[in-house]
């Protein structure tokens, strides 16, 4: 399966609410408005937001555009947030082009941009853009810890597959075609042993799978290749394990075996996503095949999930903050 690769928009005009964006600091100066943005807006105009990402990782650079379709002779804008759908709406008084640019800090901040006339007064408006922070493994000290894989066994936690439930995709396909390469460009740049090529190559190996498509919905496991072609089973939680890698660290593979007949699926499969206790998966690398035993000793290739509504910069984004 090629996955088509999308900037997430905003298409306002129509009223879609896309969840994931992000929060201003307090740089700008805020000046309140009234709930009367809408009823000056022209119908006959359509403003778009672009840039829009699935999520933003505390910290991140929150980057939007806003586009007008329509009769448009000169364009100005403003911008407005609130907090939540119960807070005014303030002009953010720094933000006067078609760019809006701020720091992620605030999950759920609504953000709006208005096409406005020479007088100021509104044209046409978007709806809201939410703005979605998801700093998964948290930042913590704890958390970091076990991430890092340093952990006591008494904090690992049997887990069942609705922690893994969804519609995941292989990442493996954005590797070949370059898309990750300003990741692997990142790493090179932080290491003293490693340079881009190595890091390519370590997770070419790492990422590369022919299941392109994954869908987990309580206990049944469908695979879909390459071309689309799909096999399903039945699977149940077949305890845990603990491994001791070659730095130190350890990592938890938790593992499910096959309860039905269909042999067109593996025996075994197991999950590990830097989590040891009961949460809802992000991203898992995953190994799979007829020997549980044999499987865990498999350390070079880990194909990788991430949501399949993921885009190419949603994943670059999430990679870059690990």
């Amino acid at each position: 399966m090629k996955k088509r690769i999308l900037y997430a928009s905003l298409v306002l005009s129509s009223g879609l609410l896309l969840a994931g964006c992000d929060e201003t600091t307090g740089a700008d100066s805020a000046v309140q408005v009234d709930e009367g943005l809408e009823d000056s807006a022209n119908e006959e105009i359509a403003v778009e937001i672009k840039g829009l990402a699935h999520h933003y990782h505390s910290g991140d650079e929150v980057e939007l555009m806003a586009a007008a379709e329509g009769s448009v002779s000169e364009e100005n804008w403003h911008w407005y947030t609130r907090e939540s759908e119960e807070s005014e709406w303030e002009r953010m008084q720094s933000q006067t082009t078609n760019r809006f640019s701020r720091e992620a800090t605030t999950d759920g901040l609504h953000i709006k941009a208005a096409l406005v006339d020479e007088d100021h007064e509104i044209v046409a408006e978007s709806d809201p853009a939410v703005v979605s922070i998801d700093d998964h493994h948290g930042q913590d000290e704890l958390t970091r810890r076990i991430y890092n894989g340093f952990f006591y066994n008494d904090e690992i936690e049997d887990r069942g597959s609705t922690d893994w439930s969804g519609d995941w995709q292989s990442v493996h396909p954005y590797l070949e075609s370059g898309g990750l390469d300003e990741v692997f460009e990142a790493k090179a740049a932080d290491s003293d042993s490693m340079d881009f090529d190595d890091y390519k190559d370590y997770y070419t190996i790492g990422y590369e799978t022919d299941v392109e498509r994954i869908v987990i919905e309580d206990d049944a496991f469908t695979f879909y290749d390459e071309e689309g072609n799909d096999h399903t089973a039945e699977y149940e939680y077949d305890g845990y394990e603990v491994l001791t890698y070659s730095r130190g660290n350890r990592g938890v593979r938790f593992i499910f075996a096959r309860a039905d007949d269909n042999e067109e699926m593996p025996a075994f499969i197991q999950f590990s996503d830097h989590i040891i206790s009961q949460k809802e998966s992000d991203h898992f690398h995953l190994y799979w095949g007829n020997d549980r035993a044999e499987l865990l000793d498999e350390v070079t290739n880990w194909p990788t999930y991430y949501p399949s509504d993921y885009t190419e910069e949603d994943l670059v984004r999430d990679m870059l903050a690990h």
